[in-house]
């Protein structure tokens, strides 16, 4: 399909890189070597973004669960090592305090320059609520708590406008406080005064990933759609842009054809511990099927989140072979590097919400 704000035909690509890869029999800890490694092949792959899934409790229900470095630190860990992917760590609204939540990210864009993402997370398990000592919430309460603290993380976002800081060594002024804003946000279970602690990022506002099954579609700049069949997509996708999302990407699981054939490679996997359905659409081998799938999911989607059952061995096959197929079909543009975030996916900057009330004032 064509990007509606570039004009350029293609899909953006994204790459899932937690731990050793989706599959549950290749969950190992994400070292920082891992992680780095990760983020930098993807980069070099042509990948837009690349997110850190994160959660409350650790991965693994064994005796000994799997540990994990906190997503946005590993996020902020590798925008120093690289330049032109963006990078989005799963921060979960009902176990992150709005205010830090929103700190995180912004010093994340500051770090990466622009380069910073959300994909938004909802844990509302018992056990995981217990993490923070919350008891399970209604659906009621949930939606309205995810989406107050989606809007809470914008506007403090915009609580500095983008001239707020002025540096001026004469007079000894770093900012001009009128415009430096309070948000005086109150939500169901919270209040925000604001402004925030960090100047107004890059980006203006972060990008927003939200998952579907949210259902914030209208609030989000990607909505990711996790359907198990492209006819599902296209009709969940339709659905997300008629709410007002900007992008909309499919959720895509790959197992692919190495040295040893796809489905091999998943009944081994299999018989260490079952990969049960998400939800999402799975791929299971060559890498040559898996460009004509994205072909296919072109015509309803602005881009795929590839979750590799395991990063070792697919990610290479997808560098080596399906992104540069998808290039020379004219499917696929890598970000060029010191381009922010926005700038790679087409969506505008926006300006702070207080701006024109202070240059009207």
């Amino acid at each position: 399909m064509t990007d509606r704000h570039t004009r350029l035909p293609g899909l953006h690509l994204v790459l899932e890189a937690d731990g050793a890869g989706a599959h549950p029999a290749a969950r190992a800890t994400p070292t920082p070597q891992a992680v780095r490694e990760a983020a930098v092949s993807a980069e070099h792959a042509g990948f837009a973004l690349v997110t850190f899934a994160d959660a409350p409790l650790p991965p693994g229900t064994g005796a000994e669960p799997v540990g994990r470095i906190e997503a946005s630190t590993r996020a902020a860990y590798v925008s120093g090592l690289t330049d032109r992917i963006g990078l989005a760590p799963t921060l979960h609204v009902t176990t992150t305090e709005p205010f830090h939540l929103a700190t995180q990210l912004a010093s994340l864009d500051h770090a990466s320059h622009g380069r910073a993402a959300w994909l938004v997370g909802a844990a509302a398990g018992a056990d995981e609520l217990a993490t923070v000592g919350r008891s399970p919430l209604p659906a009621g309460t949930l939606h309205r708590e995810i989406t107050d603290v989606v809007d809470t993380a914008r506007a403090l976002w915009d609580s500095w406008e983008d001239d707020a800081v002025v540096k001026d060594v004469a007079t000894g002024r770093f900012l001009d406080p009128d415009r430096v804003h309070h948000i005086d946000f109150e939500g169901g279970s919270f209040t925000v005064k604001g402004p925030l602690i960090t100047p107004r990022p890059p980006q203006g506002q972060i990008v927003v990933l939200a998952p579907d099954t949210l259902e914030i579609d209208e609030r989000a700049d990607v909505v990711l759609v996790a359907r198990p069949t492209p006819a599902q997509i296209a009709s969940r996708s339709a659905a997300a842009r008629e709410s007002g999302a900007p992008l909309v990407f499919a959720e895509v699981e790959v197992v692919l054809d190495t040295a040893v054939p796809a489905a091999d490679r998943l009944a081994a996997l299999n018989g260490t511990a079952a990969w049960p359905e998400t939800g999402r659409l799975r791929h299971t081998g060559s890498p040559e099927a898996l460009t004509e799938l994205l072909t296919e999911l072109a015509r309803s989607v602005d881009g795929v989140r590839l979750h590799p059952a395991v990063l070792a061995d697919d990610l290479p096959v997808l560098a080596d072979r399906v992104l540069p197929a998808l290039a020379a079909a004219g499917l696929h543009h890598p970000p060029r590097p010191g381009d922010t975030l926005r700038t790679t996916l087409g969506l505008p900057r926006p300006a702070s919400r207080f701006a024109t009330a202070t240059t009207n004032a």
